[in-house]
């Protein structure tokens, strides 16, 4: 071992122990959930309180959405000017003739050599434009349903952390029910989220981040985007090409995401407007759970063990997540009016199910700013009992960490109310 790389490790590790030193105890424990106030969606930083909708979208809303960006994902580049699109196949006969199946490239820049691969489904059985769901997947597009002519997704995993030929085709088959959302009247598009970032700690150097760094810049800075932004940012490139789609009607696709692509897609629907329903399933710390119950995965850990997901002011609340000037009830309260769907597991405790059902219960007084119902209750509902009376819609699911036909049948009758 080199004396540079020896080096590295050394103050890699030094890193790591003053951030486990923040870390509280594992708690899968209710009553041991401490005492926190929470801070209140509705008042503003001068402590104004916020009467109406047309002040919350005027004053709250953007007060909120910097307090995000510059203290827990960090700030994002627009649109660029160089985004463009080009089919690169479609099949009018697609899945036993039920769809049309393209895939796009969407360049991030003029030169090309930039870009993601989207890969959409359409209903044929069709008399308009469709509602479409919109998700990244993790495996690569090929693994999302058993199509042999979608193009395999190149990975881009941590070197010695993936399989060297990639993840068969319909691998994840069972958390994309392509056809029962064809069937239903939706289209589906998705993108493999490491065409956008790699999902490990490469110093920001293998994504869409250098592609906006300024001179002599070689890393974000502390209030400027990690790859949970980059994902969402991503699902913002997706939808610009959906808005040209003429099969797909951009006033109707819903953003959707599982576990750590459930925080990019709140994120995402909380940043940009043109979403008009947004699915959280599993997301836990920096997704719908409250990160003041300090509940199983906490601030301090989430940075720890993934420490390129989040801008770099974020570490500074590992343990002292009171401190923080927001909490996720405040980033679904981001998203009104339109309609969420938060979705937990029973057994999944490391995302904290009751953190997740309480973000949306503390969310509601900002729908109801704008006439709408919320989430209501201070308990869990029963398991695979839906909530879906109000703009804010909730289950807990039997199981495990995982998005499921149940899971996703509750979101197409969810979409049903607002997209059909």
């Amino acid at each position: 071992m080199t004396l540079l790389r020896t080096y590295a490790l050394l103050l890699c590790c030094l890193g790591m122990s003053g951030v486990r030193a923040q870390e509280p105890a594992m708690n899968y424990d209710e009553s041991r959930v401490p005492a926190y106030t929470l801070p209140d969606p509705l008042t503003m930083s001068d402590g104004r309180k916020v009467a109406d909708a047309e002040s919350w979208m005027s004053e709250r809303r953007p007060e909120l959405l910097a307090l995000f960006e510059s203290q827990v994902y960090g700030k994002a580049p627009g649109r660029p000017d160089g985004v463009h699109f080009e089919v690169l196949s479609e099949d009018r006969y697609a899945l036993s003739n039920m769809a049309t199946r393209k895939e796009i490239a969407v360049y991030f820049t003029d030169d090309e050599e930039h870009f993601m691969t989207l890969l959409l489904y359409v209903p044929n059985k069709r008399t308009d434009a469709v509602p479409v769901f919109l998700g990244l997947n993790f495996k690569g597009n090929h693994t999302i349903c058993d199509d042999p002519l979608v193009t395999p997704s190149t990975l881009r995993t941590e070197p010695g952390k993936g399989p060297a030929e990639g993840f068969p085709r319909a691998s994840a088959a069972s958390r994309w029910p392509v056809e029962m959302l064809i069937a239903n009247g939706y289209g589906l598009a998705t993108v493999y989220r490491g065409d956008i970032d790699p999902d490990y700690d490469d110093g920001f150097q293998n994504g869409v981040h250098p592609l906006f760094y300024r001179d002599g810049q070689s890393r974000p800075a502390p209030d400027e985007w990690g790859t949970i932004a980059a994902w969402a940012w991503g699902l913002s490139r997706a939808m610009d090409y959906l808005e040209t789609d003429e099969d797909v009607d951009p006033d109707r696709v819903a953003v959707i995401g599982h576990s750590r692509l459930g925080k990019a897609a709140l994120w995402a629907g909380a940043v940009d407007t043109r979403f008009a329903l947004i699915v959280s399933n599993d997301s836990g710390c920096g997704g719908a759970a409250l990160a003041r119950r300090r509940y199983a995965e906490t601030v301090a850990r989430i940075n720890r063990l993934f420490p390129h997901w989040f801008c770099d002011n974020y570490k500074r609340y590992a343990g002292s997540e009171d401190a923080l000037p927001v909490d996720q009830h405040e980033l679904i309260a981001l998203i009104a009016p339109r309609p969420v769907y938060i979705a937990s597991a029973a057994e999944d405790k490391w995302a904290d199910v009751k953190g997740e059902f309480l973000a949306g219960v503390h969310a509601t007084p900002v729908y109801e700013l704008f006439g709408s119902e919320g989430l209501y209750g201070t308990e869990l509902p029963p398991a695979d009992e839906p909530c879906m009376s109000g703009r804010i819609g909730y289950h807990v699911r039997s199981g495990g960490h995982d998005i499921t036909l149940y899971d996703w049948r509750q979101f197409v009758k969810f979409a049903d109310n607002y997209l059909k």
